[in-house]
């Protein structure tokens, strides 16, 4: 089906023969044969656009089914121009993956019409993406391939399965309806059949029709029979210096298979499209098997080595040293012609090919093309092979006769012989859409082409079409002439002198298309009868009255007997493999009654591998039927789902964790979130007192308006103590003035001790004396408040006051002092003593004077009387505490620092010291206050088992809190035991999925996305802890005083901080349980907090004495000694021992053991740490760990401790020589060395596997009791535990992107590359920056190393002084080394891998994100600061520095107010 995009008006209007198939096709199902360029798309159109119309609101869509990738962007954008619907187009490589439901119900429901192949439609109803009764109509491109096993076929097969009321419109187009024209009728009927469909050809305007779609002229051109010799041809031709039938067997080359190819081109093409067919068809296997040679090599080889041999020139014979001596000979032969037939480069002209080394055939060709040139000339020349089309294509462009008139270029399928095919097929893909557009565009002006360019694809009308090769059928005659639809345009048939069948075969197509057409031109709408749908199929009538159909009840998911074969190898190519291991793939056997041989990798019973499919009457039939069988049987088993799917997305979007319960969309939750957590500190009509006990001795009383639970902490020294809540009954008469007073003194004590500055806002709790009776003394607050500021009058003030007085001097406001002696030995106007910090100055009053004078005031200080001497306080800048009860710093300080003062300008506290010593901590007891309050509050809402206190408070603890304590450790730590207990899930629940699957659905089960999902259908956010500890800002207070009197007070507070703290605090809080009771208590808080953790009875209790007991092989004698442990079930350690490629029936390979081994091991390792370095960072926990469980540090324990390259069963040659190689480099390299520098070694992955597989064996044999294992794994790994610390340097990357992001530049990336041309892969990594090259490249056996090796030089190179490309000569972005809050700044819930640091964003993003992670937490950093908590602005914060000066005189005018107010007191009395 053809059709001119380009010539085509956004406004087309229908001839009145597309009219008249269009009314046909409203009647009735119809398949519209008419001629190609007819304008068949266009008549689609108008019924899209029709049913459209009749179908609003009835949520059913249209499908355009395309037999060609090529043809989905062609129609769909044809579509599009033609009708204002929502067009979608999807081919493989556009198409979403078939487990990602959520985007396919996006894009279903999203749209009017899908362009897409049929394969993926028939997957969609496969899967139950979508169901047949939502269709409104089906519109069949090239409707001729409904037949036999063809993708279309299948679809309609599903479509009859449907009640006729709620089938779709079928709409079927295509010039060739008939594909057998010696049986026309039947073959007619089969198709009407098949498409439930009549087939129509134009009636009433005949004549338009043909006046649109002209029939060329034909033209059978004879040539000659081809000689056996030529002459001319140069002698020593390439067939005879390549010597081909004496190579070796067991090179691989197909000898005979190509030779055949030689003869069939020889006889063709001529002698030298022979040669130039045998050149590009040996170089290429050549160079295949050369760099499989390379690569096979440079797999086993060492880092050191690994870069010598990269390094080396490609001919040296080290780089060669594993090529077979007839690979470089052919190579040198192959590169002495290549001048001869290579294409040259731009500027050079290739040798001319003489008609002399051509066949008549070839040379009749050449003729032709250049009798029929014209300026505006293009053909299409077609051949039946894809050698033959390459082969012609070159040689058109250098025959002297036609090379300076003819483009031309080989437009060819994708077929199975094809070397090196899938790495080829994408770029094929793209090199035959550059082909079509380049001849559309008349860039080319001849395509020589097979089949493919017969049907679909977008071509002009062309001058001249040649049939090259004979025409094999009746489809093939039609289409291709359809592309010479110009009115001068001719059809050329070539056939050889003396072929008469061929000419004969030519004939009869001419002849009988007027007849054929016949068979279909008047026909009626009628459709098929219900007794014809089951008869006549391709298949045998018998073999399809037995096919069997699966409906999966719960889903509606389709199994048939075209899609299991299909399904199953799916499965099997999911199954994980190393590049050791060949594609996994069922086996079949048998011919008429199948059988089929599943992967061992597939985690089943020996007896479930294998299927034996029912008799069948054809090998086919008999494959389908056993695939059948097996998928069936493997959905029963949950090896396929209820989608028939092997496996889940793990993209991100999966809808439902692993045990269906369904996960909510996050996309909604913004990254900051504004939250109402839960807060005690409220007004309400109830008060509550709450004793504080100061070092066992009862000090002051707490009141709240919330019930607190008892509380101790050590603060300042201060070991202290509040006791059970008590309900405060006030006078009714004075209510209002008792709580008035409260708020004044707790005002007071605040100004005094914490804040040095007055508070507006209503207080939310009050710090109160009490009597003797634990009751509230209103009377001594009411002779406190009298005097807020303190008091002048010094009578009385004695040495038994000494170390207990409180006092300020009012010209430097908050900043309290202890009494420490009175001093009436010095006067203002004495001359301070040598040494004190007053010395320089001639008298006291001089010195200060000159420290208290500012700009428009001068301080009034007296000349003589007393002093005063006090021990400076540093108020309380922080609420923190310590969860250790280790802050013991004495209060007042042990080794004071003394200050004089005049006492005239002093004035001393009038609260007794059990009361300011209190002030003095209440920010902490506050805060440890509410930590227990919120902590208790969650454990209750959550249904959390009995984690204690403490370690629940620091579960719920944000890092932007700024305490002394967070939930990063145990954030850590729950990581590691989220992803144990999540493994040993899966693991159980699902024994018959294989690593790939269970992999997947645990990525979805321990993703942010599932995290933060469950934390919000619980309301964890309500618990959380964020709010900063600077006690410059009061926070216990209300924005008003409306609630002070509510009966139920609102118990919560506005606070932000970023939505990853809920994903972190859903780990910090397995961590906490895990360390309050192990496993069994991790598991009843996992499934209180929703986590997919399979319940929370304990492992042993669920998984345990599940095996039968087996004795171990003596093989493992020695592994168990080592162990210190007694396998009582044999079976896992031969599972646990088995690599992939041994292929054994009587066990799976370790790979699932492998899978649970890994999360034994890390979670293994990060108990150990945490325990061990208490003080450790999370980041600093996470490094260490790395370095313990990475690869090299796994296999050189597999190695050196337990010696399992020994027991290792490989049936691999190359994987063996690998791990021979690498053996003697882990035996010798130390832990030390491993621990620093084991990203420098690459060693065979299967060692660190099959360490990883025999722990989780481990696991398993002793009845899952962590423990127990856990102190085995520690024993084996304790010679490389003992080397780790929290202190250990960063790999070279993560060095290189923190001092960068320190520096400030912003134009770092990495970049890779190919050592060496020959070799297949990117083994090297350099370093740009500016894009610059300061390092590399560096080769090595894997890009991560290589890129630790390029980022080390680096380093090295941009910190060097002396080195041309230091950061300063190279770097533009400024000089200073700071961080700049830029475009840079990561997302608080950027996920890292998602970050392409082989772009200049990508790494500074990386290098941000790195830098936050590790830098010293005590360093501020510019951009970095925590969310802080929303305050109100009526809270008086003025900056020190800024306002010191300002603040000083208000007080002082206080204070001096308040001292002429008791002036004028005492000369009343």
């Amino acid at each position: 089906m053809a059709l001119m995009l380009d010539g085509v008006s956004d406004t087309l209007l229908p001839r009145r023969y597309q009219e008249e198939i269009f009314v046909r096709a409203q009647q009735g199902n119809v398949i519209a044969a008419l001629d190609t360029g007819s304008g068949k798309t266009y008549i689609s159109t108008l019924l899209i656009k029709w049913v459209a119309a009749q179908n609003i609101g009835r949520g059913k869509i249209t499908v355009f089914l395309v037999p060609k990738v090529a043809l989905v962007q062609q129609q769909g954008e044809f579509i599009s121009k033609q009708a204002s619907l929502r067009v979608r187009e999807f081919s493989g490589a556009t198409a979403h993956d078939m487990g990602d439901r959520e985007s396919w119900k996006r894009e279903l429901e999203g749209a009017d019409v899908f362009v897409m192949t049929a394969q993926i439609f028939l997957n969609l109803l496969t899967h139950s993406h979508w169901r047949m009764d939502k269709v409104s109509l089906i519109v069949f491109d090239e409707c001729h391939h409904t037949r036999k096993n063809h993708a279309y076929n299948g679809i309609m097969r599903e479509y009859f399965q449907v009640p006729v009321s709620s089938r779709p419109k079928i709409f079927g187009m295509t010039a060739s309806p008939i594909w057998n024209p010696k049986n026309a009728e039947d073959s007619l009927t089969t198709l009407e059949r098949n498409l439930d469909s009549k087939v129509i050809a134009v009636k009433e305007h005949v004549d338009e029709l043909i006046g649109h779609s002209p029939k060329p002229a034909e033209v059978i051109q004879v040539y000659p029979t081809p000689p056996i010799t030529y002459p001319e041809y140069e002698s020593g031709s390439l067939r005879q210096r390549l010597d081909l039938d004496n190579l070796p067997p067991e090179m691989g080359i197909p000898v005979d298979k190509i030779l055949t190819k030689y003869d069939v081109t020889l006889y063709s093409l001529g002698p030298f499209g022979a040669d130039l067919f045998l050149y590009m068809e040996v170089k290429q296997r050549v160079n295949q098997l050369i760099q499989d040679a390379l690569d096979s090599a440079m797999d086993y080889l060492t880092p050191v080595q690994y870069a010598l041999t990269a390094l080396a020139p490609s001919t040296s014979p080290d780089a060669l040293e594993n090529v077979h001596p007839k690979l470089r000979e052919l190579d040198r032969t192959l590169a002495a012609f290549s001048t001869f037939f290579d294409t040259p480069e731009p500027g050079s002209m290739p040798p001319d090919i003489p008609l002399t080394w051509c066949s008549p055939k070839v040379r009749m060709l050449a003729e032709t093309l250049f009798d029929r040139y014209t300026e505006t000339f293009q053909g299409i020349i077609f051949v039946e092979q894809r050698h033959i089309a390459a082969c012609l294509a070159m040689m058109l462009s250098r025959i002297p006769l036609i090379s300076h008139i003819i483009r031309a270029e080989a437009l060819v399928g994708h077929g199975k012989e094809t070397v090196a095919k899938a790495n080829a097929k994408s770029a094929g893909k793209r090199y035959q859409k550059d082909t079509v557009k380049m001849f559309r565009e008349r860039q080319i002006n001849v395509l020589v082409a097979t089949s493919v360019a017969e049907e679909g694809l977008d071509f002009p009308a062309c001058d001249l079409v040649i049939r090259f090769d004979p025409v094999q059928h009746m489809v093939g005659y039609v289409q291709s002439r359809g592309r010479a639809r110009h009115k001068t345009s001719t059809f050329i048939i070539m056939v050889q002198e003396g072929a008469q069948a061929q000419a004969q075969r030519y004939l009869q197509f001419l002849q009988s298309e007027p007849q054929l057409k016949q068979v279909y031109q008047d026909r009626d709408l009628a459709l098929p009868t219900p007794e014809e749908e089951e008869e006549d199929m391709p298949d045998d009538p018998a073999d399809l009255a037995e096919r069997e159909r699966y409906v999966v009840p719960s889903t509606g998911a389709i199994l048939t007997y075209t899609s299991a074969v299909g399904l199953l190898n799916h499965l099997c190519s999911l199954i994980p493999r190393d590049r050791f291991t060949p594609m996994h793939v069922p086996k079949y056997s048998g011919d008429f009654s199948a059988t089929i041989h599943l992967p061992s990798s597939l985690p089943l019973p020996a007896d479930l591998l294998v299927y034996q499919g029912p008799l069948r009457r054809s090998k086919k039939e008999a494959k389908r039927a056993a695939a059948f069988l097996a998928v069936k049987s493997l959905h029963a088993l949950n090896v396929f789902d209820d989608y028939l799917l092997p496996t889940r997305s793990s993209r991100g979007k999966e809808r439902e964790d692993p045990d269906g319960v369904p996960i909510g969309d996050v996309r909604v939750i913004p990254d900051v979130l504004d939250v109402h957590v839960l807060d005690p500190w409220t007004h309400g009509r109830t008060l509550w007192l709450h004793v504080v006990y100061v070092d066992g001795l009862p000090s002051a009383g707490l009141v709240t308006g919330t019930p607190l639970f008892p509380v101790d902490l050590v603060a300042n020294g201060l070991y202290l103590y509040m006791d059970e809540p008590r309900e405060v009954v006030l006078h009714p008469r004075d209510a209002w003035s008792q709580r008035r007073a409260m708020e004044e003194y707790t005002r007071m004590g605040l100004w005094w001790c914490i804040t040095g500055r007055g508070i507006t806002l209503p207080l939310t709790c009050y710090l109160v004396p009490i009597t003797r009776e634990h009751k509230i003394d209103f009377a001594a607050m009411e002779q406190a408040v009298l005097h807020p500021f303190g008091s002048y009058n010094w009578e009385g003030i004695g040495e038994e006051h000494y170390g207990r007085l409180l006092y300020m001097n009012n010209k430097e406001a908050g900043h309290p002092m202890i009494l420490h002696r009175l001093r009436p030995d010095i006067s203002p106007s004495m001359r301070p003593p040598p040494g004190s910090r007053e010395a320089e100055y001639p008298t006291y009053r001089e010195y200060w004077i000159q420290k208290w004078t500012r700009k428009g005031y001068v301080p009034v200080i007296p000349e003589d009387g007393p002093c005063v001497e006090g021990i400076v306080l540093d108020r309380n800048s922080s609420a923190a505490y310590s969860l250790d009860n280790d802050h013991v710093s004495p209060f007042p300080p042990a080794d004071p620092t003394t200050v004089i003062f005049p006492l005239e300008i002093c004035r001393w506290a009038l609260m007794p010291e059990n009361i300011y010593r209190t002030f003095f901590v209440i920010p902490e007891l506050c805060h440890r206050a509410t930590d227990i309050w919120r902590a208790r509050e969650a454990r209750i809402a959550l249904k959390l088992p009995p984690i204690a206190d403490d370690v629940l408070v620091q579960a719920l603890k944000l890092p932007s809190s700024n305490t002394r304590f967070n939930n990063q450790r145990l954030e850590t730590l729950g990581d590691a035991v989220l992803k144990l207990t999540t493994v040993v899930h899966l693991y159980n629940k699902f024994p018959h999925r294989h690593e790939g699957q269970l992999d997947s659905m645990k990525r979805v089960a321990v993703s942010n996305k599932t995290l933060l999902a469950r934390a919000i259908e619980r309301c964890l956010e309500r618990y959380l802890s964020s709010e900063g500890q600077s006690t410059r800002m009061w926070r216990y207070h209300s924005s008003s005083e409306d609630d002070q009197f509510s009966l139920r007070p609102r118990r919560q507070a506005v606070r932000q901080f970023p939505r990853k703290s809920l994903q972190d605090c859903m780990e910090a809080l397995l961590g906490a349980a895990f360390v309050m009771g192990g496993i069994d208590m991790a598991l009843q808080a996992g499934t209180a907090l929703g986590i997919s953790l399979g319940g929370p009875n304990p492992w042993g209790i669920r998984y345990g004495c599940r095996l039968p007991e087996l004795e171990p092989s003596p093989l493992f004698t020695t592994l168990q000694e080592t162990l210190g442990y007694r396998f009582k079930h044999g079976q896992l350690l031969l599972e646990a021992v088995s690599h992939p490629s041994f292929g054994s029936t009587d066990c799976s390979s370790y790979q699932r053991l492998e899978f649970l081994g890994d999360a034994l091991i890390d979670m293994v390792v990060t108990e150990y740490l945490y325990k061990k370095f208490p003080e450790a960072t999370s980041g600093q926990l996470s490094w260490a760990r790395s370095r313990a469980v990475c690869g090299a540090a796994l296999a050189s324990l597999a190695v050196k401790r337990l010696s399992l390259h020994q027991l290792l069963l490989v049936n691999n040659v190359e994987l063996s020589m690998a791990i021979g190689r690498y053996v003697p480099v882990l035996e010798e390299i130390s832990e030390e060395e491993i621990i620093l520098h084991g990203w420098k070694q690459d060693p065979p992955k299967a060692l660190s596997d099959v360490f990883e597989s025999v722990m989780g064996a481990l696991l398993v044999d002793c009845d899952w009791n962590y423990d127990k294992a856990a102190s085995i794994i520690e024993m084996v790994m304790d010679d490389l535990l003992v080397k780790l610390r929290p202190d250990l340097p960063r790999d070279p990357i993560s060095q290189l992107m923190v001092w960068v992001a320190q520096s400030g530049c912003n134009c770092v990336s990495f970049a890779k590359s190919q050592s060496r041309p020959e070799l297949r892969r990117q083994d090297s990594m350099s370093v740009l920056v500016h894009g610059i090259m300061v390092a590399g490249p560096i080769p090595a056996p894997n890009l991560s190393m290589a890129k630790g090796l390029a980022a080390e030089e680096a380093r090295r190179v941009l910190d060097d002084p002396e080195s041309p490309h230091h950061l300063s000569r190279v770097c533009i972005c400024g000089k200073e080394v700071t961080m700049k809050e830029d475009s840079t700044e990561a997302p608080e819930d950027v996920d890292k891998d998602e970050l392409d640091d082989e772009t200049d964003e990508g790494f500074a993003m990386l290098a941000r994100i790195l830098f936050e992670e590790f830098a010293d937490p005590d360093v501020p950093v510019a951009g970095m600061a925590g969310a802080e908590d929303i305050v109100s602005d009526d809270v008086a914060l003025v900056h020190p520095e800024e306002n010191e000066t300002t603040e000083e005189i208000e007080v002082e005018e206080m204070m001096q107010i308040d001292v002429q107010e008791q002036k004028d007191q005492l000369y009343e009395r």
